[in-house]
C-alpha cells in the first residue's frame, strides 16, 4: 500500500482529522471513490480477527476499581492455576479497551502472568458506539487524570490475593506513552515496554526506576522523533533499558487486527522479546 495513504491514516488517528476529510483525501490518493472503499477495510481494526488466544485455559474476570472522575474498568486474565503471579498491566491504544487488547492481555496470561487491561475511557462514564467515538473522547480525557487511573491499578493489584508484588506494564500507541509516564512515576513497576510510544519529558527520565524496552517502527517517523533525544537519556541516566527498530514496520505493528499495517515478523520478534523481558525482571 502506497506510504501517504498509511501517513494519511495515521494523521486520521492521531490528529483531530474528521472522517469526512479523511475519506476526501484517501479518495483523492485512491484515484476513486470505489478504489478507497477497497483500502478502507484493510486500514481500518477488523476485530474479528482479534480472538487469536482462547479463554479456555485461563481464568478471566472484569473487575472495576476507583478512579477519577468517575469508577474504573478493566478485563482481568491469568492462569486458571490457584497461586500468586507477577502481574503485567495491558494498555491500549486511543480506541480504549476493545477485542484485540483483551486477546493481548490473554496471551500475557497465557505466558504465566496476571494481566491487567484498564480502559481509560471508563473513567468518563462512556462506552464508545466505534473508533471514531473512542477517539473523539480521548481528547477529553486529562492526562494526570489518565497517568492517575493507571497508578490506581497498581493499588488495586495489592488488594488481590494472586498478586506476588512485582509489576511490569507494556503499551500500544497512547498506551505505549502512557507505560513511559508510568516509568518515571509508578515506584512499584520493575519493567515498562512502550511499542511505538511517545517519549517522556526528558527532564523526568532520571525519575525512572524500572527496566524499559523500546519498540519502534521504521517507518513511524511521528513517534520516532523523539527517539534519539529519550535514548540518550536514558543512557545518561543510566537506566537500563532495551530498544529495537524494525525496518519496514509500520507504526501499529503489533496491532493484527490491522491488514495494511500488522507486520507478523516484527509482531511476533517484539513479543518474544516482551516476554523475555518480563521473565528476566519480574522473576
Amino acid at each position: 500500500m502506497d506510504q501517504k495513504i498509511i501517513n494519511l491514516y495515521d494523521e486520521y488517528t492521531h490528529r483531530p482529522l474528521t472522517r469526512q476529510e479523511f475519506l476526501k483525501r484517501l479518495t483523492l490518493l485512491a484515484g476513486s471513490t470505489a478504489a478507497a472503499m477497497t483500502l478502507l477495510p484493510m486500514l481500518e481494526g477488523n476485530y474479528a480477527r482479534a480472538a487469536q488466544t482462547a479463554a479456555d485455559e485461563l481464568m478471566t474476570e472484569y473487575v472495576k476499581y476507583p478512579g477519577v472522575p468517575n469508577e474504573m474498568t478493566a478485563y482481568v486474565a491469568r492462569p486458571k492455576k490457584e497461586g500468586k503471579y507477577a502481574a503485567v498491566v495491558v494498555i491500549h491504544e486511543n480506541r480504549g479497551l476493545n477485542a484485540h487488547i483483551e486477546d493481548v492481555a490473554r496471551r500475557a496470561a497465557q505466558a504465566g502472568y496476571l494481566a491487567i487491561a484498564p480502559n481509560a475511557l471508563s473513567a468518563l462514564g462512556k462506552t464508545p458506539a466505534n473508533e471514531d467515538e473512542a477517539r473523539q473522547w480521548f481528547g477529553e480525557l486529562k492526562p494526570e487524570d489518565s497517568l492517575k487511573n493507571f497508578r490506581n491499578a497498581f493499588t488495586y493489584l495489592s488488594s488481590r490475593k494472586d498478586y506476588n508484588g512485582r509489576a511490569g506494564c507494556v503499551g500500544f500507541c497512547w498506551g505505549g506513552a502512557m507505560a513511559n509516564n508510568l516509568a518515571v512515576n509508578e515506584p512499584q513497576l520493575k519493567a515498562a515496554v512502550a511499542f511505538y510510544g511517545r517519549q517522556p519529558a526528558l527532564e523526568e527520565v532520571p525519575k525512572i526506576k524500572s527496566a524499559v524496552q523500546l519498540h519502534y517502527a521504521a517507518l513511524d517517523e511521528r513517534v520516532n522523533a523523539g527517539m534519539g533525544e529519550y535514548e540518550a537519556a536514558l543512557k545518561k541516566a543510566n537506566v537500563p533499558y532495551e530498544q529495537y527498530v524494525y525496518e519496514g514496520a509500520q507504526h501499529a505493528f503489533h496491532n493484527d487486527t490491522s491488514a495494511a499495517r500488522y507486520n507478523e515478523a516484527a509482531a511476533k520478534l517484539a513479543w518474544q522479546r516482551t516476554l523475555d523481558f518480563f521473565k528476566k525482571h519480574l522473576s
